[in-house]
């Protein structure tokens, strides 16, 4: 028999996951699975999860993009990483569109009937791994400061009550941003480090690869008056024409600042001032839609 252990939050999707337990457990069944479920209980309780209970043919994981982050935190050092099933349940789910997951458990179950595995870059930094994206700058803070429960109640909506705040709140953090190929230096109001095709509920980089073993850096710079026309531009026509954006791959990244505002890793508040990241010298094989079988080179 084939083992599964299932990490998940009881917390996110409105905790809704918790009914569909047997609906799960039967699915996996069906495919010769036993099973071992796992709720999170504290903070960062889903890296201990994982750390003691890897030995398993499949984690199965439910939960937020914060959820994924925690489990991840256990891979460094791991000797064998067993493949990831994901049911994403949290407000955004970036990290789940971009494998083509949708909210509906059943559509993610089916996948694992004939499963797709993909193996996909994650990233060690100085404040810990990250999944798909690290971030400073406007609008990096929403997906932290918007509470449980406000997004328990309005979903989706909450983060967009936090954003018409921030619209008239843009940051200017002075920064020199080095990789092996280049060093820029100057003023911006953003700054994120991806390694996905959706970012923040908006789909940015349609071209991303997610195992090519390099960071996207995208950067926006500081235009006084001008700084939402620039966010405009990127997140809603997903262009990178207008003078002062950057946007160019590396393996590693050092971004020297001492701007007070934290750094976001996979939407999770981390700290603030110089952050270093490097992609994973091990990849993690995750189930995907096979219709995003397309963001991988192999």
């Amino acid at each position: 028999m084939k083992q599964c252990n299932i990490i998940y939050n009881p917390d996110s999707g409105r905790g809704t996951f918790k009914s569909e337990i047997h609906r799960v457990t039967n699915h996996l069944e069906s495919l010769g699975y036993t099973w071992n479920i796992y709720p999170t209980k504290y903070p960062k309780h889903a890296t201990k999860l994982m750390h003691d209970h890897n030995d398993a043919d499949m984690i199965l994981v439910s939960g937020g993009d914060g959820t994924m982050n925690e489990v991840l935190q256990a891979v460094p050092g791991m000797k064998t990483i067993p493949v990831i099933a994901y049911i994403p349940r949290g407000t955004a789910n970036d990290f789940g569109k971009t494998l083509g997951l949708s909210k509906n458990i059943q559509s993610n179950l089916n996948l694992l009937n004939t499963p797709t595995i993909k193996k996909k870059d994650i990233v060690e930094s100085s404040f810990g791994v990250f999944n798909y994206i690290a971030a400073i700058g406007n609008y990096v803070d929403i997906s932290y400061k918007t509470t449980k429960k406000m997004k328990k109640i309005w979903g989706f909506l909450a983060y967009i009550f936090f954003g018409i705040k921030a619209f008239f709140t843009a940051p200017m953090i002075q920064a020199t941003i080095e990789t092996p190929e280049q060093s820029i230096q100057g003023r911006y109001s953003l700054i994120l480090i991806v390694n996905s095709e959706s970012v923040g509920g908006f789909t940015i980089l349609k071209d991303a690869k997610l195992d090519d073993q390099l960071l996207e850096l995208v950067v926006l710079p500081y235009v006084p008056l001008l700084n939402n026309v620039y966010f405009a531009f990127v997140f809603l026509f997903k262009s990178f024409n207008l003078p002062g954006i950057k946007r160019f791959k590396t393996s590693k990244v050092k971004v020297t600042t001492d701007h007070n505002r934290p750094w976001s890793l996979d939407g999770e508040v981390a700290q603030s001032g110089t952050f270093e990241a490097s992609v994973y010298s091990t990849q993690v094989p995750f189930v995907i839609d096979p219709k995003k079988a397309s963001l991988f080179n192999e």
